[in-house]
């Protein structure tokens, strides 16, 4: 058998009782993560009323499917694309980082317009989750992604439409020929280009809403019996040929049910490229050990690896002056130096800062550069070196925040959740929400979950 039938088979046998405890405690976590996320994005992401106009247009409304943060109903494939793309806007959703991908924000969305489609339970739900961030994951790792990048590839759209396609169809009920035809539909709609990265453009967020889209849809042909073709990985013509020079296709079932790339996952405390995140712990921890001030700061040298620097630190001329948000979440220069400057890096530092003569000033003095004793540390490592007072202080992270191995409390995932769910569903709601989303697999009905989600319409929700 080959690994794409290895997959189909895992993919159709997960079921909670038989998963290890840690990895269904991690799974509702990370639902809450990203939840949190595109509550926010539905309101404030810049992006979303042209998303939602479209979708409108396109007569994905009037259905019974939920958007978390949005009072409408949507068709199931309408909820899978607006949520995906929602969860991914604020850049502040998990993040695998050997396979550099960002798993939830298709799979989640996904797996829970599948559970709206069958009325399935939380437990259903929560099953086809952990088989879709297996997926997206593995597939992810043989490729490799690095090699993926390099052609141009945004590896969260094109592995995690395999990724949505086993969440949806094991929430569907499919068995595993069901999921590995799945699997082969999904291989003719996997697309993702880097091409964003030229102007800022808004496509990141839509294709991940898009590969959503597109697994829920191939999860669906195959329940009602359309054919895929096999080997969809591993075949001639599949994708880990097409899409790469050199793939390392073992790599998609080493340790395939009984090790979790889900508890590889990290979640993100900042709104911004992973990459960039050694660097904002590393600057914040400089600037309150020292007192540093932005205008006493000569210059800054982030050290990281060859792969942050290509998508984060270069063009330097670009990276030293964002026009939008989405060439300010791929600027190191510019997130380090709103770390140093304000003490914060968050969701309002965009809005509130793009434009701030402070933070103009000091970006063009924050310079990234390849280093290989940082990379050998970790694919997320980073070090800090700043001159200032006529002296050098320098930190050096080697596991940032929200890294498996430095995963956060509950405590603070709530924070963050609430500090971006509550603004628009109002406190009460919010926390429902929370608690709801922590029992995830007890839920009868995924449906009281997306319910929970949807605010009481205000005037500020109004569009």
């Amino acid at each position: 058998m080959g690994i794409t039938t290895d997959l189909a088979r895992f993919g159709a046998a997960v079921a909670v009782p038989g998963l290890p405890r840690e990895v269904v405690n991690r799974a509702r976590v990370l639902v809450l993560d990203l939840i949190g996320s595109i509550v926010r994005a539905r309101h404030d992401a810049e992006s979303t009323q042209p998303m939602l106009g479209a979708a409108r247009a396109l007569g994905l409304g009037a259905g019974h499917a939920g958007v978390f943060g949005d009072p409408c109903r949507w068709i199931p494939a309408g909820a899978a694309f607006l949520n995906a793309a929602f969860a991914h806007s604020l850049d502040f959703d998990d993040t695998h980082a050997a396979a550099s991908v960002h798993p939830g924000a298709v799979v989640i969305p996904a797996a829970l317009a599948a559970g709206e489609m069958a009325g399935a339970s939380g437990a259903e739900v929560l099953a086809g989750i952990v088989a879709g961030y297996e997926v997206t994951c593995r597939v992810a790792l043989a490729l490799p992604a690095r090699a993926h990048y390099a052609r141009g590839f945004h590896p969260t759209a094109t592995c995690g439409t395999f990724g949505a396609a086993t969440a949806a169809g094991r929430v569907l009920g499919l068995d595993a020929a069901g999921i590995e035809s799945a699997l082969g539909i999904a291989l003719s709609q996997t697309s993702g280009s880097l091409q964003f990265l030229a102007n800022g453009a808004w496509t990141k967020r839509f294709q991940v809403g898009w590969a959503a889209m597109s697994g829920l849809v191939a999860a669906t042909l195959a329940a009602e019996g359309f054919c895929g073709p096999t080997a969809a990985l591993e075949g001639a013509h599949g994708f880990l040929r097409a899409y790469a020079p050199d793939p390392v296709p073992e790599n998609a079932v080493q340790g395939l049910g009984k090790s979790f790339e889900l508890m590889r996952t990290a979640v993100k405390p900042y709104p911004s490229c992973r990459y960039g995140h050694a660097g904002i712990d590393a600057a914040l921890a400089l600037r309150a050990a020292h007192q540093l001030r932005a205008e006493e700061i000569v210059s800054v040298t982030y050290g990281l690896s060859q792969a942050g620097v290509k998508l984060i630190g270069e063009p330097a001329a670009k990276k030293a002056d964002p026009q939008n948000v989405v060439d300010a979440q791929f600027s190191a220069p510019f997130v380090i130096a709103c770390a140093l400057a304000t003490g914060a890096m968050t969701w309002d530092s965009y809005q509130l800062l793009l434009r701030d003569p402070t933070i103009g000033a000091l970006v063009p003095k924050v310079q990234c550069v390849h280093d290989a004793e940082i990379e050998a540390l970790g694919p997320m490592a980073g070090r800090i070196t700043i001159a200032a007072r006529g002296r050098t202080f320098s930190q050096v992270v080697a596991v940032p925040a929200g890294e498996p191995e430095n995963f956060p409390d509950i405590g603070d995932l709530r924070a963050k959740f609430d500090a971006l769910a509550t603004p628009v569903l109002g406190p009460e709601r919010a926390s429902r929400l929370a608690d709801a989303v922590l029992v995830l697999d007890t839920l009868p009905d995924i449906a009281r979950l997306t319910r929970l989600g949807a605010p009481v319409l205000s005037a500020r929700l109004a569009g």
